[in-house]
C-alpha cells in the first residue's frame, strides 16, 4: 500500500475517511480526485448559495431595522415635538405668571412703599433721648413758673395782693410736634433750646402791676399802700401755630393727628395733659331730619372729617381745623348755603339771625362762650345743630357732642340761623 493510502483527508464528511482507505492505486485515487473535486464545487456553489441567501437575509434584516429606527425616530421626533409643544405652552404660563406675579409684587411693593411713605412722614423722627429732654425742659420752666408764684409773698414787700392766674400745663404731644413741624425734620435737644425758650414766652404772659394808694390811719396820718396785682396768662401752646408757616402746618396737624405715631411717648398717667386718640362719638341723625337736602348736604361734608384733630388756625382738610374754621368749611361747600369765608366764631354769629333754643332746628348754628382761657367776649366756640340736643363741631376730635351736657349747657351762648340761597 502505498503512502497516499494512509493520507487522511480534512473533509466534512467523516465517510471518505473509510473510503480513502480502500484506494491503493493512483487510478483509483484520480478517480476519487475527481469526484472530490466535482463535490467540492457542488458544495462551494451550494455554499455560495447558502452565503448568498444569508446575504440577503442580512440585507432584508438591515433594511427592517433602518425602517424601524427611521418610524422609531419620526416617533420620537413627533413625541419630542408634542413635548415641546407642551413644554412651550407650559414656558408660556410661567412667563404670564410670573409677570402677573411681578406687576403684583411691584404694585404691593408701591403699595407698601407708600404705606411706608405715609407711615414715616407722620412718625416723629427725632431720637426719644431729645424728645424728652425737650418736653423735660419746657415742664421745667413751668416749674419754675409755679414756684415763684406760690412764693410771691414772701419774695415781695407789698402790703396787699392780688392773683388772677391761669392753670399752669401743657400738652407734651402738642410740643413735639410743633418743634418737628417747625424743624422740619429731625432735631437734637441742643438746637431747639431758644425755640422752647420762645414758646414759652408764647404761652404764658405774667402781668405784675403795684398801685400805690394813700391811706390813713385812725390819727389822721397817711400813709402810702402798695397794692401788687399778678396776672398769670395761659396762651395755650396749641394756639401757638402762628409760628409755623407753609406747609408747616399741615405737618404739625398730621403730627397730632397720629401722635407722631408714638402713643407710648407720653404715658397719661405721668403726663395728665397728653393727648389721647379717641374714636369720635358717632350719632345716628333721624331719616326724617334727612329729608332737608340742604342739612343733608350740611351733615355729609361734615362726616367727612370725623377724627380729624383740632388745630388752632387750621381751616381746610390738609391743615385739619379749629372750631370756626370747620364751620365755615362746611358752609362753604354746601350748596344752597352763602359764602361765608373763613371768620372766627364770633364773626359767624354775626352772620346769623338769632333763634330761641325752643325754635332751633338742624343745620342751625350754636354758639358757646369762655370755652378757653383769655377766650374774647362774644362766641368762643361753634357747632353744627342736629336736632334732639346734639351737635357736630370741631372738638378734640372732630365728633358729635350732647349740648345738653352739664359743661356745654354752662357756656351756652345761643343758636343762628344763615340765610339760604
Amino acid at each position: 500500500m502505498t503512502k497516499l493510502s494512509k493520507l487522511r483527508f480534512d473533509d466534512e464528511e467523516r465517510g471518505e475517511n473509510s473510503e480513502l482507505q480502500a484506494f491503493d492505486t493512483g487510478a483509483d485515487i484520480s478517480n476519487y480526485l475527481r469526484r472530490r473535486k466535482k463535490k467540492q464545487t457542488k458544495r462551494q456553489a451550494q455554499k455560495r448559495g447558502i452565503k448568498k441567501k444569508y446575504a440577503t437575509q442580512v440585507r432584508q434584516k438591515k433594511a427592517a431595522a433602518s425602517r424601524r429606527i427611521i418610524v422609531s425616530q419620526t416617533q420620537r421626533t413627533a413625541v419630542w415635538r408634542q413635548k415641546s409643544q407642551r413644554s412651550l405652552v407650559i414656558a408660556l404660563i410661567v412667563l404670564l405668571l410670573a409677570g402677573f406675579c411681578l406687576n403684583c409684587v411691584n404694585g404691593c411693593s408701591m403699595l407698601l412703599q407708600g404705606g411706608l411713605s405715609a407711615l414715616g412722614g407722620s412718625t416723629y423722627p427725632s431720637q426719644d433721648e431729645d424728645m424728652l429732654k425737650a418736653e423735660a425742659a419746657y415742664a421745667a420752666g413751668e416749674d419754675e413758673l409755679k414756684s415763684y408764684l406760690a412764693d410771691y409773698e414772701n419774695t415781695h414787700n407789698y402790703d396787699e395782693y392780688h392773683f388772677e392766674l391761669d392753670e399752669i400745663g401743657h400738652d407734651p404731644y402738642v410740643l413735639i410736634s410743633l418743634l418737628t413741624a417747625y424743624m422740619g425734620g429731625e432735631w437734637k435737644f441742643a438746637g431747639v433750646e431758644e425755640l422752647i425758650e420762645d414758646l414759652f414766652d408764647r404761652q404764658y404772659l405774667l402781668v405784675e402791676r403795684v398801685e400805690m394808694e394813700v391811706r390813713s390811719d385812725d390819727e389822721g396820718n397817711n400813709y402810702p399802700w402798695y397794692v401788687c396785682y399778678v396776672e398769670l396768662y395761659n396762651r395755650d401752646l396749641a394756639q401757638q401755630t402762628a409760628i409755623l408757616t407753609g406747609d408747616k402746618l399741615e405737618i404739625y396737624a398730621l403730627y397730632m393727628r397720629t401722635l407722631g405715631n408714638r402713643p407710648d411717648l407720653f404715658d397719661k398717667a405721668e403726663y395728665p395733659n397728653a393727648s389721647v386718640i379717641e374714636p369720635p362719638l358717632v350719632y345716628e341723625i333721624p331719616p326724617e331730619v334727612m329729608a332737608d337736602e340742604i342739612f343733608a348736604a350740611m351733615i355729609t361734608e361734615a362726616e367727612k372729617y370725623l377724627g380729624y384733630p383740632y388745630v388752632w388756625g387750621g381751616s381746610n382738610p390738609n391743615t385739619s381745623f379749629d372750631c370756626s374754621g370747620f364751620v365755615c368749611w362746611v358752609i362753604n361747600h354746601t350748596e344752597g348755603l352763602p359764602n361765608v369765608g373763613r371768620t372766627t366764631a364770633n364773626g359767624l354769629r354775626n352772620l346769623t339771625v338769632a333763634v330761641s333754643p325752643n325754635n332751633a332746628r338742624p343745620g342751625d348754628l350754636v354758639f358757646f362762650k369762655d370755652t378757653y382761657a383769655n377766650a374774647p367776649k362774644g362766641a368762643s366756640h361753634v357747632g353744627i345743630y342736629v336736632g334732639n340736643g346734639m351737635m357736630i363741631h370741631c372738638g378734640s376730635p372732630i365728633s358729635y357732642a350732647d349740648i345738653t351736657d352739664r359743661y356745654w349747657q354752662n357756656h351756652l351762648l345761643g343758636f343762628g340761623r344763615l340765610d339760604r340761597n
